[in-house]
């Protein structure tokens, strides 16, 4: 990945003088510039921001243990202060006043009428009294200390729900590691379909016999695993979202499932056996080809990563004009830019060829018009109306 031939840049400055043309050429390549020193100061800035708030999660968190520790001290003085007030609220009076006596009866109908003390306090039952406005203090204490979730908080569920989508691979590469020289045979066979009679696979390394199929079969536990780890990204998410959003970020996430894997399809059927008739058909007639099973895994995970990848265009046009962020007008206006773009994103994604350069490029170039195609089409939906 991310290998660089001079084809490759010959082919995309090619490109560039077709399609964006001599004279915007060069005020192309100072805006690229330009964006590049963004993202650069981008990057720095989202760093200091991280940094800023961890340290404010740290500082936040010792005042919240500072708190409990002083709660803890307070509480029991004034559990005291409740008992005291209670035991100095009785009086001698009262409780002479709550005997009944017995040595007077009164006759029925001449109870003498309770005397008032004009002296005694309203509140008839100072202990509760106490205990309610302690109570109260408490928990006004309390609500007090709540806080919004820190950053803390959230990088703890993120951790859960990356170990819940790790635990998944897991489980299914348990499944197939049983089956994983069969994996890699499927895997090389447009490969194998194209050497020459004679000709087999090699293993230059003692243990790549060993550790190239479980490292394909672990690869393959993640694309099936897919879609429940993008469910943990999704369940990640889909708090901080509104309702509107859901309803449009559901057939996103599941097109986006689907497309991943048509790339990769797409690339095992396809682009495989084109590059592989080409590459085995031009070499010399006396040299023997026999390729190496590790570099041949590799090779063909950097195309299933840049086709699975490259066919997600739509998904991130249609969500950059959901999003406001651009219009489908907007889009088609920068077409000449994004076509040079393709091109420079297959010399990344792709060994050092301009086959397999190009192969990754067009296909993202259409998959661009159709999510050009469906941008416009929620373009012309009102606001109201429901995604």
């Amino acid at each position: 990945m991310f290998d660089i031939g001079f084809t490759e840049l010959l082919v995309i400055a090619v490109v560039a003088l077709v399609v964006i043309g001599p004279e915007k050429l060069p005020g192309a390549i100072r805006t690229g510039s330009v964006w590049v020193g963004r993202l650069k100061r981008s990057y720095q800035d989202i760093k200091r921001e991280v940094e800023l708030e961890i340290h404010n999660s740290e500082v936040l968190e010792k005042l919240q243990r500072a708190e409990a520790e002083i709660k803890n001290q307070i509480n029991p003085g004034i559990e005291g202060f409740i008992e005291d007030s209670a035991k100095a609220a009785r009086t001698p009076s009262d409780e002479s006043s709550a005997e009944p006596s017995a040595k007077t009866p009164s006759a029925p109908g001449n109870e003498p009428e309770p005397r008032q003390n004009p002296s005694a306090p309203a509140t008839k039952h100072p202990q509760n009294h106490g205990k309610r406005r302690a109570t109260r203090a408490i928990a006004m204490s309390d609500d007090s200390s709540d806080q919004p979730q820190s950053l803390v908080a959230h990088l703890t569920e993120l951790r859960d729900r990356l170990l819940k989508a790790l635990l998944s691979v897991l489980v299914v590469f348990l499944g197939l590691f049983p089956f994983a020289n069969e994996i890699y045979t499927f895997a090389s066979r447009p490969l194998r379909a194209m050497l020459p009679e004679g000709s087999t696979m090699i293993a230059t390394e003692v243990a790549s016999p060993f550790l190239t199929p479980f490292k394909l079969t672990l690869v393959v536990a993640f694309f099936i695993a897919i879609p429940y780890v993008l469910f943990q990204v999704w369940s990640f998410i889909a708090p901080g979202m509104y309702k509107k959003e859901k309803r449009l970020a559901i057939p996103l996430l599941a097109s986006s499932i689907v497309l991943f894997y048509a790339g990769a399809a797409f690339a095992y059927f396809v682009v495989f056996p084109i590059i592989f008739a080409f590459f085995t058909s031009i070499g010399p007639s006396d040299v023997a080809i026999m390729t190496d099973i590790n570099r041949y895994l590799d090779f063909v995970l950097k195309l299933f990563f840049a086709f699975g990848l490259a066919f997600e265009i739509p998904i991130v046009a249609v969500l950059l004009i959901w999003a406001g962020i651009t219009t489908s007008e907007a889009l088609a206006q920068k077409r000449p830019y994004i076509i040079v773009f393709c091109f420079v994103f297959g010399m990344l994604l792709t060994p050092p060829d301009v086959i397999s350069q190009s192969l990754l490029a067009i296909p993202m170039w259409l998959l661009f018009e159709v999510g050009l195609f469906f941008g416009r089409f929620i373009e012309q939906r009102s606001p109201d109306e429901p995604v």
